[in-house]
């Protein structure tokens, strides 16, 4: 066991070396700069549709605009916003956090294009449901035999993936918040757990975009009083603690030896974590969006690294350095607690977990459908009768929504060392063909934007 750990450690290394700092952002500038700055030049429309259009349904599709908005928020809003952004803090130091918001801007450029392919390359399940994600735009937009075997590799890498960030490590930070602030057994977090789940995600996107569309913004207006109470406390604290996140993405003077790199690879690794822009999940839901035009979803799209990183794990990340807890051995998520307690005392620790509650609850929903696209595309792949394989699909979906739920059971029960590195490593995996992909069909974002902005300026 040791030796494999002992190469996962390696692998992961190798994965999130310089060449994936580079390709990430790099992928994000080129984006930025090829589409104009969509992000920003767009970014008023983009919130004006979502908020007063995004919830009707128009065009072919599974849920509305907004629903697939909220389903991708919900994949990425988790335990990174909470336990992810204080890991970084802790392993870079507070200038991690300037890293995070730089991937979340550039980001916002890759999430658009993303999710402007997901729509698409979209193809149809037997049920009549969409299924589109970055194995399609691959497979059929690259095309040839490069594109269908970098679609099978990254559907292999999300599919095992899901079961790691999307499922094992929520349930195991739920289940532990659980029994150190309410004194919950695990093996009870984890039945209820996987209950809540199963009965949500046997109904599929369109009961998961429902349930989503209404826990998102409930979730996140509740930890942003909670964190602005946090940031009224040590108000005096504020300016000084953001003068130190920008001094020291240019120093890690806070790392030992003052290793700005490393400050940049967590900055880097965990705003990827956090937003997932660049990872390629949120082309799985934004493909089930009810619209007319890839570029009107992909509008919609780019809004989810700005809520999860620049506003969400700005709140957390601001509060851990304006307290000073970033300063203390502690890491995860009781780095999170401790700054909370230094505002709330014993209250701020709740608050910490129910925000764990909710984050890793709308992560797993996501999450599963994620998997489950991923691990049908495989299955259509293999099984390439249209007929056979409408017969096997219905006992596919239920057959994985049962061994999703087993695993957030296990995930809930088991003490999970180096989960975090093996999440880390699969979500550079993954990230490798959506970059690359992305990057090859550059000129079909930019048509498709083209058209869609001449049309809708």
């Amino acid at each position: 066991m040791g030796a494999i750990m002992d190469f996962i450690n390696w692998l992961d290394g190798v994965v999130w070396g310089p060449p994936m700092m580079v390709l990430l952002v790099g992928t994000g500038l080129f984006l930025t700069i090829a589409l104009g700055g969509i992000q920003f030049r767009r970014l008023g429309w983009s919130i004006k549709f979502t908020l007063f259009e995004g919830r009707k349904k128009t065009g072919e599709g599974d849920i509305t605009p907004f629903q697939a908005l909220m389903a991708t928020i919900a994949g990425t809003v988790g335990i990174g916003n909470i336990a992810g952004v204080a890991t970084a803090i802790h392993l870079g130091g507070p200038g991690a956090l300037f890293w995070m918001w730089v991937t979340a801007l550039v980001g916002m450029a890759t999430r658009y294009s993303e999710g402007l392919l997901g729509v698409a390359f979209r193809d149809k399940l037997p049920d009549g449901t969409m299924i589109g994600g970055t194995f399609n735009f691959l497979e059929k937009g690259v095309g040839g035999s490069l594109g269908k075997t970098m679609g099978i590799l990254f559907a292999i890498f999300a599919a095992i993936s899901a079961f790691g960030i999307g499922n094992m490590t929520q349930a195991n930070s739920l289940a532990l918040g659980m029994d150190v602030a309410f004194g919950v057994p695990n093996w009870a977090t984890g039945a209820l757990f996987a209950f809540l789940t199963f009965v949500v995600i046997v109904g599929g996107i369109k009961r998961i975009g429902e349930v989503t569309e209404a826990l998102v913004p409930f979730m996140a207006i509740i930890y942003f009083i909670f964190a602005v109470g946090v940031w009224i406390k040590f108000a005096g604290q504020l300016p000084s603690a953001i003068s130190l996140v920008f001094r020291d993405a240019f120093t890690g003077s806070a790392v030992a030896g003052g290793a700005v790199g490393t400050t940049i690879r967590w900055g880097v690794a965990r705003g990827l974590f956090s937003n997932e822009a660049g990872l390629g999940t949120a082309t799985l839901a934004h493909a089930a969006a009810r619209t007319d035009h890839p570029s009107r979803q992909a509008h919609v799209a780019m809004l989810g690294p700005l809520i999860d990183t620049l506003i969400i794990c700005s709140l957390t990340g601001i509060s851990i350095v304006a307290t000073g807890a970033w300063q203390t051995d502690k890491t995860s998520t009781a780095l999170t607690q401790e700054a909370f307690a230094r505002a709330f005392g014993h209250a701020g620790e709740v608050m910490v977990i129910i925000g764990v509650i909710f984050f890793a609850y709308s992560t797993v929903l996501a999450w599963s459908f994620y998997g489950r696209q991923n691990v049908l595309y495989l299955a259509k792949w293999i099984e390439k009768d249209p007929e056979k394989f409408a017969k096997l699909y219905p006992k596919l979906h239920l057959l994985y929504n049962l061994l999703f739920v087993i695993f957030i059971y296990i995930g809930a029960t088991t003490v999970l060392e180096n989960v975090w590195t093996f999440s880390d490593m699969m979500n550079g995996l993954m990230a490798i063909p959506n970059l690359l992909g992305l990057l090859i069909l550059y000129k079909v974002v930019k048509e498709y934007t083209n058209e869609f902005i001449a049309a809708n300026p």
